[in-house]
């Protein structure tokens, strides 16, 4: 399990690199203490300090809003977040992030989230799970804790969140059968997975990246073909395989008990859900929300389930994120569970088998 504490070692310090400002003004962001003028002022300098310089972050540079109050937006979005948390019974808390001095356009745009919307994930073919009798599936489950997840990532200026939800999934399984990390190539499946309904930074599906996978021989290491955020020609070198599947996806039904079940069975799980406003500003609890939608055209966003539990009486799931680890718990979030909380139960797939290219060689070549 070597390679899986070098990535949850590189995770923490990552982490740990980065001075908490949630936690340093807590007692503003949960009402405890009224925010004055001096205080934002104090907020934005650590805000700039935190994200913008140590994470090299600038969303001025990217959508050109030079006459855009950063300030302003940051100010309004602290008092945003202080209205929600001092509301009666929230399951769940909002903190500042690298978006706080977005604006809600910018971010959408930034992230391509609507991208994923274009495609309908009833399309994919379903598969029944095989029930489980009596206590044969735990109450909580977190597959952090076996060391198989992999680290979060951030996808960048790109709508790629189905490559990072494909390859953490593969990832995953890779490490609960091998024990050891393989960071893999998110750009090769932007750059050559178009033939497959995918397209690139514009949107595309776990369950049809899986297909691609086991198709096409393999996918490369990051190292090998590393990610762009752009969506460029296909130049991956077939020699570069590093993982394969075998049996392509497999696509759960719209039961959250199967998927349960099937999680903990098998591992890790891409899925997807409906991003609405609000949930960028998540920080902590369970995620619930009364406006997001829930249908197989609605999910716009893939992630990665990896666990599920209870916490204060509602029920969740445990999903990692591609926004980096300054998001969110460290790059982690909780959603609701068994309502089909904005369309997670609609969309979700993971690889029959993975195996390692290198290895199935060298017993080809005994």
């Amino acid at each position: 399990m070597q390679g899986s504490k070098i990535a949850v070692l590189a995770l923490l310090f990552s982490s740990l690199a980065l001075a908490n400002i949630n936690k340093d003004f807590a007692h503003i962001l949960d009402g405890t203490s009224a925010v004055t003028l001096d205080d934002i002022e104090v907020m934005y300098s650590k805000f700039v300090q935190q994200y913008k310089q140590q994470m090299n972050y600038s969303p001025s540079s990217q959508f050109k809003s030079q006459t855009i109050d950063r300030k302003m937006i940051f100010a309004q979005k602290v008092q945003e977040i202080i209205k929600h948390n001092t509301a009666p019974s929230v399951s769940y808390k909002k903190g500042l992030n690298p978006f706080s001095d977005m604006t809600e356009e910018e971010f959408v745009s930034y992230y391509n989230i609507n991208a994923q919307a274009e495609q309908n994930c009833s399309a994919t073919k379903r598969s029944e799970i095989p029930q489980l009798m009596g206590d044969g599936i735990p109450e909580q489950w977190d597959w952090r804790d076996k060391g198989i997840v992999s680290p979060v990532k951030n996808q960048g200026h790109c709508g790629s969140c189905w490559t990072f939800s494909t390859v953490g999934c593969l990832e995953a399984h890779y490490l609960k059968r091998y024990g050891q990390f393989k960071n893999l190539s998110e750009q090769q499946l932007v750059d050559c997975a178009s033939a497959y309904d995918n397209h690139g930074c514009n949107g595309g599906l776990p369950s049809h990246a899986f297909e691609y996978v086991k198709d096409n021989g393999g996918i490369s290491t990051e190292a090998s073909y590393p990610y762009q955020a752009v969506t460029n020609q296909c130049t991956v070198n077939p020699s570069s395989y590093a993982v394969g599947v075998r049996g392509g996806a497999v696509n759960i039904s719209l039961s959250e008990e199967d998927l349960r079940q099937a999680l903990f069975n098998n591992g890790p799980i891409s899925i997807a859900f409906q991003v609405v406003d609000g949930f960028r500003d998540y920080s902590s609890g369970v995620y619930v929300s009364s406006t997001c939608k829930n249908g197989p055209s609605d999910v716009n966003h893939a992630v990665l389930a990896v666990g599920y539990g209870t916490e204060n009486g509602v029920n969740y799931w445990l999903i990692k994120n591609s926004w980096g680890a300054a998001w969110g718990d460290k790059g982690f979030f909780k959603m609701q569970r068994g309502v089909n909380m904005c369309g997670v139960a609609v969309c979700n797939s993971y690889p029959q088998e993975v195996y390692d290219i290198s290895q199935e060689f060298k017993v080809f070549l005994q």
